[in-house]
This record gives C-alpha cells, structure tokens and sequence, in this order.
C-alpha cells in the first residue's frame, strides 16, 4: 500500500464560482515502494533520502549560469566548449564518459534579410532590443532572426496572411479567390498550434516562394500580460526562432535516415533526403511583422483570424510586396553527444537511460539550460552517492544531446547507433527538455509507467509545502476546470499518457521501443526560442529560488533511482491495456466505423488487461514473500522489457517507415497520435489499410498476451516450487 499522510489542512479554491477543496500534505518516506520487497523498500528509502538531500539551488543557479552565459546553439563553437565542460564534470564525479561525434547535414545562418519594397518601404530590423536589468540582451554574440533548414534563395513578391497556416487556412484563402502560388505568406505562430515545420512543409505544397512566421501578442504577448522586463510574457521584439526540418517524416540527420551518421556512414544526396524542407523561412518579432499587416489590403480577415495587434486583420495579395533574402549554411558538420555512465553493481546489462539537450536558439534559459543544470545537480549527486559506495543495482545512462532543435539530431543519431543494444538492455528513457517555466507539474509517461511515476510524486516536497502529488492533482484539476472538462482527475488518468513528438524522447519511444518517461514543471512562458529566454528571466519569472529546478533534479533521480533499484520492473501492464482501450475508444469516435471490425481488437485488449492484472496479483505476493530469487527476477524482468518492443512494426506507419511503434505517434504537427498507422488509415477512409493496421495491432496484442500469460506462470510455478 502507498502510504498517505494523516495530516491535512483544507485549501479552499474558487473557480468559475466552484469551490474546490484541495488536500494539502508534505511528502513524506513510503513504507511500500511499486516493484520492491518490503525490506529492499526500506532501503530504497534510505537511499532516496540521502539522494534528494544533496541537490542545491545554489548549486543549480551556478550550473544554470554557466549555461546561460554564452549563446550557443548546435555545431557552434560555444556548445562544443560546454560539451567538453559536461564531459570533465561527469569524469570528475565519477562517472564513465564517451563523448560521440555525429557528421549530420546542418544548418547555420549566412544572411537574412526582410523588405516591403510597396506601397512604402521598410526595412525589417531582424532584432532583438536590450531590456533594462538585463545585461544579457546586449550581447553581440546574440544572431538576428532566422529559421533552422531554411532553404537558400530570394525573392520579390505579394504577400499574404494566411493565419496559422495549417492546410484549412488556405482552403479558407481559395474560397476568398486568393492564390498564394510564388507569393510570400504570413502566418502566426500558434492559433490554433502546429510546429513551424508543418507551417512550412504546407506553405510548400501550396506553391509559396517563401514564409514568414511572427509572435503576435495575443498568443504569447502584452495581451498574456506584463511583458519582459516587468512580466514573464514576450516584449516587442522578442523573435521565435527554430527549426522548420520535416523531422516529423525522419528525425535525426537528413542524410542517414534510419542509420547512425558516424565515420563511414552511407549518405543519400540532400535531394533525395525528405524532411530538409525546400522552402525559404524567417521568423519575425511583432514589431517587424505589425507594418506588413497594417498596410495590407483584400478582404478582412475573419474573427478568429484577427489578433492582438491595434489594427485591421486583411488577407493581402496584392499591394503588399516584400523582398525576402536568405543565405545559409546547410553543410555536415560535428555535432556531439556526451555520455557518461554509471555501471550498475548487480544488473550492469540492464540500462536506464536520461538525458536533455544542450543545444540552445541564444541562452536557452528555460529551453534547455534549466534542464541542463538539473541534470548536472543530479549527476553530482549520482557521482557522489556512488564514490560513498552506494550505486545503483542497473547502469545509468546519463546524456547530454547536441542537435535537438535542428530535427532532434543527437538523440537520434545516438539511438540509431545502439539500437540493438538498446533493445536487449534498456529498461527505460527519462527525458527532461526544460525543468521550469513555472511551478505546474506536467508529467507524461506510457501508461505501463505511468502508476509508477504518480507514486514517486508522493514521496517528494513541492515548494508550495504540499507533496509533489497534491501539487500536481490541484493544478490538474484548475486546468481541467478552465478547460471545461469536467472529468474527474484520478491517479489513473493524472500522468498524460498521449505522447507527441518534438522532444528526444522521440527515437527511443518510436524507433528502439523503449518505455519513456517525460518531466516538465510549466508556467507563464512569453519568450520561447528568444534571446530573452535567458538567466535574467529564469531569475526574475521561472523560478528566482531555483526551488523547482531542485525538484526536478530530485524527481529525476528518484525515479531512475526507482527504476534502477526495483526487484521486479515496476510495469503495470493491466494499464497499458486500458489506456489502449481508451485509444481505440477515442478513435472512433464520430466516425462511420461500419467498414471496420475491431472486435477482434477489443477481444485482445481485454485479454491484455486480464493477462496484466494476473501479472500484478503474482508480482505483490512474490514482492511480499520476502526475497525473490535473482534469476527468476532476470528471467521476469527480462520479459517485461520486451512488451515494449512488441509494439513496434518493422515496417513502420505507412508513409513513414521510421516511426514504427503501433501506439504512439505524431502528427506532422507534432501534436500526439494514438494508434498512428489505424488512425491515420480511418481518417482516409482507406479501410484496405485500416483493416491491415488493425490486424496488426491484434498481433501484437496477442504476442503481449502470451508474454505476460508465460510471465505469470512462471512467477507462479516459482512460487509452488518454493511453497510460497
């Protein structure tokens, strides 16, 4: 049983004239612990505790300024510098380090430039102003606008708003009469959301010479609130930038799809390679997109079209003319992965792997230097805990990621190289982008990890004075409520389990099929991929204490801990199979779904959560008898660390080879996908293909099935044996 504290006060909260009572507790020691025996659980404990008294937010704070200081994004001389600065601190610490060079096809900027040549002319700064305090934004190391994987070129064209610039915003320009073919189109960041790289790969099919995309204020600006330096949100210069690479087809370099790009490599021509996009982009601050939007002409936009700007929304296409020039660097060159390790003391071939990029647009304040500096605290820890003689039972993998935001290019590169081994070894990954932007949790997980990392939670103090958990299950709970969802928030649905991609988590989870584990605490956020995401806004706004960037350092570490330590795997697969229940359910929902019969589908799904209930039954009272028997703990945790695996298609989700696992996908907008290959095959209504993703999907639920049934009678026949 979880232990919970006896000792609550009552936080009254009001929204929409709801009263909502919230329990508040401090995390305390628990006396039982998924995946232990009482006594080891004990120890587990003992070993936590120590683990989570040694993170320091001074600490963090001096790590987080060393990341800060300098601009550095990926290939740049500064990120390779901080490369060799990680590589020396983990030897130091303790652990065993290797720092790998990638040759990937990647992306620097030679010149941009943006200018309406009519009805009058202005030149667009492509700049981002200093702010008073804030002595970082005057250095002139910091680059003007410009977009990863841009293709090179220029042009001299009308322009056109097309809103977000997802597929139905042009199909609401066709209906206006306006063709956006050679012509320059302007669209906004989020409103609704979609990653730039879809923006771009859409403003490509539709025949655009070049896009533009900007910040207005009504998504991350002075209509949020208090803008930079007296407020979190973005000032009027502050520039998005990022990468638009189709990474959404191929993660990783563009040129070794599917393979790791190390020494010798084969290499396709970049013609050939389908996510370097062929389209020019820029991003723009407000301030440099608010005159081509004040001088346009056409019809108004619609409502939901009009932003936070003091003016009139039009659609454009004929009296705004731009010029727009990019030159840039899209050559190979080094990117670097650093990884250290700690080798485990029992199980050294079983491997729990973390890791966060280092690779950053300017600071990378929040995105990714708060994740960076906890996860230096949390390799400090490790490497001193392991010096005093306590190291984990499995290895840790710690790993710092170069690329990231040009396609998720370390990770992936990484991953490709050490796929079989990773597929033999790793029990799971852990991935920590950003610690901090604020002080909500948002945890993500597949559903077999999920009651794990809900019950790490509550061993663990929020800032606030309640347990992590409580923290978390209140500020769920007002999302929800603003949301206007009014499902009940319980353990079983508090981790999100729908998984996107845009993140590193991304090969592991969809290409090796290793479980994942995604940690994140968010708030008020206006000046993402800017210069002014940096020490000055993390110390004034994100977290001045460096409180949150300690906890996620001890979150971490706990769960890997957890992960590391466990007698038996703490995979609850009973949930997995509701939370594919779930999938299908969301699925079909308002589809004509008579051309298809899943029940074969929902047969096998409900004989995984049978097979994964009696799974559990057998584990507690294995864990409860006492001591289990090192190879009958192999040979279990073994198996479960190929249930993953089992989801995985060797060909992948049609149209997209890479991306092989059956359950989790993305959408080219790298929102999540459920059940992407039948998903995608409904929406067509391609049912030729529905039926054979389908049949698929039933295979690989009754490989699971038999996986967890041969499980359990194993741990049972063990059981008899020893007349437990």
């Amino acid at each position: 049983m979880t232990f919970r504290s006896q000792k609550f006060a009552i936080l009254p909260m009001y929204l929409g004239g709801l009263l909502i009572c919230v329990p508040m507790s401090n995390a305390r020691a628990q006396s039982s612990i998924l995946g232990f025996t009482a006594s080891d659980a004990a120890h587990e404990a003992q070993i936590e505790g120590k683990f989570k008294s040694i993170p320091s937010p001074d600490e963090e704070r001096r790590q987080h300024r060393i990341f800060t200081a300098e601009p550095h994004v990926a290939g740049s001389p500064r990120n390779n510098e901080l490369a060799r600065y990680i590589a020396d601190q983990w030897r130091t610490e303790g652990f065993e380090v290797v720092i790998r060079r990638y040759d990937v096809y990647g992306s620097n900027p030679k010149f941009t430039s943006l200018e309406m040549v009519a009805p009058v002319h202005y030149r667009a700064g492509l700049r981002e102003l200093p702010v008073r305090g804030d002595s970082d934004s005057k250095d002139k190391a910091i680059s003007a606008a410009w977009s990863g994987m841009s293709a090179s070129g220029e042009v001299t064209a009308p322009l056109v708003y097309a809103h977000s610039g997802n597929p139905e915003d042009y199909d609401y320009l066709r209906q206006q009469g306006i063709s956006v073919k050679g012509k320059v189109v302007l669209v906004r960041y989020s409103n609704p959301y979609s990653y730039r790289g879809f923006k771009a790969l859409t403003a490509q099919r539709e025949g655009a010479a070049a896009i533009l995309i900007y910040s207005d204020p009504a998504e991350d600006g002075y209509k949020k609130g208090k803008v930079v330096p007296e407020g979190p949100w973005g000032p009027e210069y502050h520039i998005q930038r990022g990468a638009i690479t189709y990474d959404f087809m191929v993660p990783g370099d563009p040129l070794t799809p599917g393979w790791a790009s190390v020494e010798g490599a084969k290499r396709i021509p970049a013609s050939e390679a389908v996510s370097i996009p062929k389209i020019m982009a820029l991003p723009l601050s407000w301030h440099d997109a608010k005159p081509l939007l004040a001088d346009m002409d056409g019809p108004v936009a619609p409502a939901e079209w009009q932003g936070g700007l003091p003016i009139k929304y039009r659609l454009g296409g004929n009296r705004v003319r731009v010029h727009v020039k990019i030159e840039m660097d899209n050559s190979t060159q080094p990117y670097y992965v650093v990884e250290g390790r700690i080798t485990g003391s029992e199980r050294p071939d079983e491997w729990i792997v973390l890791g966060n990029h280092r690779d950053a647009w300017v600071f990378g304040g929040v995105d990714p230097s708060s994740g960076t500096a906890s996860m230096m605290e949390l390799t400090r820890a490790l490497g001193q805990m392991a010096k005093a003689g306590t190291r984990p039972k499995r290895t840790i993998i710690v790993c710092s990621w170069d690329g990231e935001e040009v396609g998720l290019t370390g990770s992936t590169e990484w991953g490709e190289q050490f796929v079989d081994d990773l597929r033999q070894k790793a029990v799971a990954y852990i991935n920590v982008d950003s610690s901090t932007s604020g002080p909500k949790f948002h945890g993500q997980a597949v559903a077999s990890l999920a009651p794990m990392l809900v019950e790490t939670t509550r061993s663990l103090s929020d800032p606030s004075g309640k347990s992590l958990y409580d923290a978390w299950k209140e500020s769920t709970t007002l999302d929800r409520l603003q949301a206007k969802d009014l499902t009940e928030v319980r353990d079983s649905n508090l981790a999100d389990t729908r998984i996107g991609s845009g993140s590193d988590h991304t090969v592991f989870l969809n290409f090796v099929g290793m479980p994942v584990l995604g940690l994140q605490f968010d708030g008020p956020y206006g000046v993402y991929h800017s210069a002014y995401d940096d020490y000055f806004w993390m110390n004034h706004f994100g977290d001045p204490g460096y409180r949150y960037h300690t906890l996620m350092t001890q979150l971490w570490g706990v769960l890997a801990l957890r992960l590391s330590n466990a007698d038996l795997l703490p995979f609850d697969f009973a949930s997995y199979a509701a939370n594919v229940r779930e999938f299908v359910n969301e699925m079909e929902k308002g589809k004509d779904m008579s051309q298809l019969d899943l029940k074969p589908v929902v047969d096998a799904i409900d004989e995984f959560e049978a097979a994964g209930k009696r799974l559990n039954e057998s584990e507690t009272r294995s864990l409860a008898s006492g001591a289990i028997d090192p190879k009958l703990a192999d040979k279990i945790n073994h198996g479960a660390m190929q249930v993953e695996r089992n989801w995985l298609n060797p060909d992948g989700i049609p149209g997209r080879p890479w991306f092989k696992h059956i359950l989790y996908g993305a959408r080219y907008t790298y929102a999540h996908l459920e059940l992407p290959g039948l998903t995608e095959a409904v929406e067509k209504q391609d049912w030729v293909t529905a039926r054979q993703q389908a049949e698929i999907l039933r295979g690989a639920l009754a490989n699971n099935v038999k996986l967890v049934n041969d499980l359990d009678s194993v741990l049972n026949q063990a059981a008899a044996q020893s007349g437990k």
